[in-house]
């Protein structure tokens, strides 16, 4: 090789991406993921037997998705093409699928089909893959960020497995990052000193994208002051090439989900730090807080109820201010409810109190008002025998009179059973000793 191939060489790497540079091409280079790739896990013996069937691949970008459709891709003895969902259509299947079809029937040759963005794919166009998925045709590979429970035709799903990749840890990002500087495919023929948290700091921020880090130590290397092949990383490099972590929060998404869901299970929980926590990455990436207070206020009278009769009014309150008041303060009134709902006593008596009933009602098998309790304030009402019979509470001594409220058919239903925590204790206690009287 001469100094022009050289030069062309060294130019040609530093067109490409440190994160395309170091992509791993074989499973041992992968970091993270080991609950689905380990050694002896199912994928990873599939992949190394050359015998997949269709998968999903599910997760937060720069997780590895793609990197694992390469790595398939470089080691299956199957036909292996792609398609991104994005720029492909049904022609593009179309012409993929009959190359396919060819292949099986001359050669005995199966297709691995590598969709990347599968849940951008509509309706028409999955269906235009489900019969050469079912018949064997296809192997499928679909990549996707988003739920594919929720994205997926559930055909699709049906004839797939589904693995989730998760954030990728901090250790691991760091490994990724120690061999970028040591690689020849990455720094290696440099002489790069880097600070000592640089690595820590990279790998805290970038929100477990593997891609995010190493894009973020590429600009450090690139723009950092270098003597004679040597390239120092200081702290204050990383800060500014890293600038301010994107928080993982898609408002349309699966980890909207998962954050609204652990907001209200921390409030459930009686866990204030967990329930503000949340609170603050709602806000962080840019919810919307009526949103956020309606949730507080059905948590109120969900799991709190009458165990403190006063969470519903801090909810509804902090609801109306939120309203005129708008952000930012309007943080400090949602703070203080989701504190106060999370800190109070729970019960979900009333919740577990209307379902019953509903269920009750839905059976349709009551035998109607009782006639003491119908309406007889018409015109013939008592000759009907409407209202004949009704006691009127406060006409006795403490407020009450036993009579019967039910129909006849569910009198001994009890709806309500209160849990005996907070003030909920009191209403128990008064409504045992009316019942058992």
């Amino acid at each position: 090789m001469d100094l022009f191939d050289v030069m062309q060489e060294k130019n040609r790497k530093s067109s490409v991406p440190l994160a395309e540079r170091m992509r791993p091409e074989r499973l041992e280079e992968v970091v993270g993921q080991e609950h689905i790739i380990g050694k002896n896990k199912l994928l990873y013996r599939a992949i190394q037997t050359d015998n997949l069937s269709s998968v999903i691949f599910y997760g937060p970008p720069g997780t590895g998705k793609t990197t694992l459709a390469r790595i398939i891709a470089n080691t299956t003895k199957s036909e292996f093409k792609q398609l991104n969902a994005v720029t492909s259509g049904v022609s593009d299947i179309r012409k993929v699928t009959e190359e396919a079809s060819e292949n099986l029937k001359l050669y005995g040759k199966k297709t691995i089909l590598f969709i990347d963005e599968i849940h951008r794919f509509n309706k028409l166009q999955q269906d235009a893959l489900l019969p050469f998925v079912e018949n064997g045709t296809i192997i499928l590979i679909g990549a996707t960020t988003e739920n594919p429970y929720f994205e997926v035709n559930r055909a699709l799903i049906s004839r797939s497995m589904i693995f989730e990749l998760k954030p990728v840890g901090i250790e691991d990002i760091k490994k990724a990052l120690i061999r970028a500087i040591e690689s020849k495919k990455g720094f290696g023929d440099l002489e790069v000193e880097v600070d000592e948290d640089v690595f820590d700091y990279f790998a805290l921020n970038s929100g477990g994208d593997v891609r995010k880090a190493l894009n973020a130590l590429e600009m450090a290397v690139l723009t950092s002051t270098s003597m004679d092949n040597k390239v120092r990383i200081t702290i204050e490099d990383a800060v500014e090439c890293m600038q301010k972590k994107v928080i993982s929060y898609d408002k349309n998404g699966d980890n909207h989900y998962d954050i609204i869901s652990a907001f209200i299970k921390s409030m459930r929980g009686s866990d204030p730090d967990a329930a503000v926590y949340y609170l603050a990455k709602m806000l962080e990436a840019g919810e919307d807080p009526k949103f956020i207070a309606r949730r507080i206020v059905i948590c109120a009278s969900e799991d709190v109820g009458n165990a403190d009769p006063m969470a519903l009014n801090v909810a509804v309150s902090a609801a109306h201010a939120v309203d005129f008041i708008g952000m930012p303060e309007a943080r400090i009134i949602l703070s203080q409810a989701a504190i106060y709902v999370a800190c109070a006593a729970k019960s979900n008596a009333s919740y577990m109190a209307i379902d019953r009933a509903i269920e009750e009602v839905r059976r349709g098998e009551d035998s109607g008002v009782p006639y003491h309790l119908r309406d007889s304030h018409y015109q013939g009402a008592q000759k009907l025998g409407r209202g004949i019979g009704y006691k009127y509470p406060h006409d006795y001594e403490g407020g009450y009179i036993e009579q019967q409220y039910l129909p006849d058919s569910i009198k001994k239903k009890r709806f309500y059973i209160p849990s005996g925590y907070g003030y909920e204790a009191r209403i128990k206690e008064r409504l045992n000793k009316l019942r058992n009287k």
